[in-house]
């Protein structure tokens, strides 16, 4: 039973919340039409009305802890949002909408964190040339530097690489989370998942790997999605190799699952 001070929520649209640092997202063009998907849509999130205040960490908790297909109305702490966090909703609620039945499928799910995440280092990208003084540069390049664990001037190359050509950078860290995060959830034990890193341990961003929270939803997609399948599920590879084989993955995205928008 709920004790005493428990939170009550209200469930509110995009509309209702103050976003920040939108003016600087606002540089990003597909920005403005990821937006307009979770309006257009009706997508709501959480907001606390009574009980004993949430803060920040709490709420991130809940949110990567208690996540599910059928509930995606995730916990915001006093009716604000960050503007990269509406555009990572927004990919993961466009990756459920455009996959159909697959995109309940732990599959579904790891593509569209694959994205969704890929496209945070696509904007750090795009704003370390266009806003590097913004403070989502500021937090998200310390965040991302405290998780790779590399010296400096490798570092430094890292940030090089996803500014010189966001686009590129995108799609490569696209496919690396995705067939890591596919084959791990597949791993039979420690033994095995250390192997399946390892494998994957050459690619040039792979250093950014741990930023992403991938055991959250690694561990969360073992213990509640559906049987995991030897096979990853047919509807979302599909995907996954068209969106390999694109020129640019971002520009397919924008025409298949942003089209109509």
């Amino acid at each position: 039973m709920p004790g005493p001070g428990a939170p009550r929520f209200e469930l509110v649209g995009l509309a209702d919340l103050k976003i920040d640092e939108e003016r600087t997202m606002k540089r990003v063009p597909l920005y403005a039409r990821l937006k307009d998907a979770l309006v257009n849509d009706g997508y709501r999130f959480r907001v606390q009305r009574e009980g004993l205040p949430i803060d920040w960490h709490r709420a991130l908790f809940l949110n990567l802890s208690f996540w599910s297909p059928g509930d995606n109305a995730d916990v915001v702490v006093d009716g604000r949002l960050p503007a990269d966090v509406v555009a990572h909703v927004a990919w993961h609620h466009l990756a459920r909408r455009s996959l159909g039945k697959s995109g309940a499928t732990v599959d579904g799910m790891l593509l569209g964190e694959s994205i969704a995440s890929a496209f945070d280092a696509y904007l750090i990208g795009r704003l370390l040339t266009d806003a590097p003084k913004s403070e989502f540069i500021e937090t998200q390049v310390e965040a991302m530097s405290e998780v790779a664990g590399l010296p400096e001037k490798q570092f430094a190359k890292v940030l090089e690489g996803l500014a010189l050509d966001p686009v590129r950078s995108f799609g490569q860290l696209r496919t690396l989370l995705f067939e890591l995060s596919t084959s791990l959830v597949r791993a039979t034990g420690l033994d095995d998942a250390a192997g399946r890193l390892a494998a994957h341990a050459e690619h040039p961003l792979f250093p950014l790997v741990h930023h992403y929270n991938l055991s959250n939803w690694i561990l969360h997609g073992r213990v509640y999605g559906p049987r995991i399948k030897a096979r990853i599920d047919p509807g979302v590879a599909g995907v996954h190799r068209e969106l390999a084989a694109a020129d640019s993955a971002l520009d397919w995205l924008a025409r298949q699952w942003l089209g109509a928008v």
